[in-house]
Parts: C-alpha cells; sequence; structure tokens
C-alpha cells in the first residue's frame, strides 16, 4: 500500500466509513459475512498496534494506576447511573430500560482499544483498562444489575479474561515481541497499519449496520436517542474528569473513549439469555453508535 493510498485513508477514514456503512444498509449481505471473523478482526488491529508500541509503555500504564481507577470508576458508576436517568426522562419502555441498564453494567469493550489507536490516544492505558474492568465484571456487573433492576444474573469469569486474552492481549504481545527482535526491518512497513485498522474498523461498522438493518429499518428514535445520550454522556465524563483530576489530555482522551464505549456484545448476549430479546435493542444499537461516535471522535482529534 503506497504512501499516498495510506495518508488518503488517514485523512478521509470518517468518509469511508460512511460510504461503507450506507452500502451496508442497502446491500447487507456486501459485509455480512464479516460476522464470523469480527474477533480475528479486531485482533489483527491489536497485532498492528503492537508493532507501533513499546513495553515500556505498558510499564508507565500499570504505574498510572490513579487514571485506570479513575476510568474504572467511572465505567461502573457513570454509565449504569446514567442508564436510569436516561430511561426516566425520556420514558422508555421496561425492556427497553432493562437493555440501557445491562449496557451501562457492562466492562469497557476492544474496540474502544481500536479507537483509542486510530485517535492516538494512550493505547497501552487503554488496553490496561479494558483488563482491569472486564476482570471486575463477573462481579460488578452482576451487583450493578440486581442493585438497579433486583435481577439476578450470571458472568462466568474465564470465558470473559480469555476472549479478552485471545482477542486484544496475544496479538498485542505477538506485535511487541515482533517489533523488539526485528525493529529495523519493521519500521519501513509500520506505515501501513493505520490506515489497514481504518479499512478494518470501517468494515467493522459495515457488517453491524448490515447484520441489523432490518431493526434500523424501523427506526425506533427513542431507544436510539438514549443509546446516543448514554454513549455521548459516557465521552464526556471520561474527558472531563480527567481534566478535571489533573490527567493530560491524551490519558484523558482516552479515559472518554473506554468509558463511553461499553462491551456492547455481552450487553447484547446478557439481555437475550436473562430478559428477551426486546431488551437486546439498546445494546444492538449500542454497538453500532459507539463505533460511529469513536470513530468521529478519532477522526476530530487526529485533525487537531
Amino acid at each position: 500500500m503506497s504512501h499516498l493510498i495510506c495518508r488518503f485513508i488517514e485523512r478521509h477514514f470518517l468518509l469511508v466509513a460512511v460510504i461503507l456503512s450506507v452500502a451496508a444498509y442497502l446491500d447487507p449481505a456486501l459485509f455480512t459475512w464479516l460476522k464470523p471473523h469480527i474477533a480475528l478482526c479486531l485482533g489483527i488491529i491489536m497485532f498492528g498496534m503492537g508493532l507501533t508500541l513499546d513495553f515500556k509503555d505498558f510499564a508507565v500504564a500499570i504505574k498510572n494506576y490513579k487514571a485506570v481507577s479513575i476510568g474504572v470508576a467511572l465505567q461502573y458508576t457513570v454509565m449504569p447511573v446514567l442508564a436510569v436517568v436516561l430511561s426516566s426522562l425520556l420514558g422508555l419502555p421496561q425492556e427497553a430500560v432493562i437493555g440501557m441498564v445491562v449496557v451501562g453494567a457492562c466492562p469497557g469493550g476492544t474496540a474502544s482499544n481500536v479507537i483509542a489507536h486510530l485517535a492516538k490516544a494512550n493505547v497501552a492505558l487503554s488496553v490496561t483498562m479494558t483488563l482491569v474492568s472486564t476482570c471486575l465484571a463477573p462481579i460488578l456487573t452482576p451487583a450493578i444489575i440486581f442493585l438497579l433492576l433486583n435481577e439476578q444474573i450470571e458472568i462466568p469469569f474465564l470465558p470473559m479474561v480469555k476472549s479478552v486474552f485471545w482477542i486484544v492481549i496475544f496479538p498485542l504481545v505477538d506485535g511487541l515481541v515482533l517489533r523488539k527482535i526485528f525493529r529495523k526491518k519493521i519500521d519501513p512497513l509500520i506505515h501501513v497499519f493505520p490506515s489497514l485498522s481504518i479499512m478494518v474498523i470501517a468494515m467493522l461498522i459495515a457488517c453491524i449496520i448490515g447484520l441489523n438493518q432490518s431493526m434500523l429499518a424501523t427506526f425506533p428514535i427513542l431507544i436510539f436517542v438514549a443509546v446516543v445520550l448514554h454513549n455521548l454522556g459516557g465521552l464526556a465524563a471520561g474527558y472531563g474528569v480527567g481534566r478535571v483530576t489533573g490527567l493530560s489530555h491524551k490519558d484523558s482522551l482516552t479515559l472518554s473513549i473506554e468509558v463511553g464505549m461499553q462491551n456492547s456484545g455481552l450487553g447484547v448476549a446478557l439481555a437475550t439469555k436473562y430478559f428477551g430479546a426486546a431488551s437486546a435493542l439498546p445494546g444492538a444499537l449500542f454497538s453500532l453508535w459507539h463505533n460511529i461516535s469513536g470513530v468521529v471522535l478519532a477522526n476530530r482529534n487526529r485533525s487537531i
């Protein structure tokens, strides 16, 4: 891939995402074939990230317990409480309220690491926060749902941690190791990975739109508004609290992305299993919207 093509994709990745999304809505089959390969695609992006990072980046992130603690605390307080407040203000039906709370009680999603990479935020901090919030999820997510909905659910610990390991940690470490061993040979190729990441995330957004095309055609406006406000509230809270507590712009941006982007796939699975398909709608919409808002945020930050 030439430098010219890479530069074009990096400068216009919002346009690329929009074009692919429209194509997916008009003809879902163009992208729905990606569904079984979503984890692999995210892994490829994480591998590319590893090639651009160094082990010392993670050493610094792990020592930055202040940022990690703030981010995880916001993840498990602001998002579930905001879900309840928005649902009440908008008068959502009970099924939608349940779906909003379930999504709000979930940990950060792996897509947040990708968006942090595209936004030139602190990727090492983002990955650390995702790992910590995911490890806490089997305890905190059911506890929050029980507290707010008086409903009991169970989340197996090992499957969640294994998922994060294979999608995030394993390919990332592979990239880090290869860069350390073959730095001189790899450096000339690194310019390809940002544009490759952009194309892959744009295709994944298109895939999500294609998979939910029939649902989007009905345009559940009130629930969509709630989901948008929920995500934007998380993004704003993450950045705002980060800055107020003395974190840098880069770390505050990372908190914004990590808090605002939930593991909506887990939210959909939990809502479907314990509460029914109708309660999974907010999670499905969140899965679509938070990727779009993440791309917009990344695009804005890269242009500054």
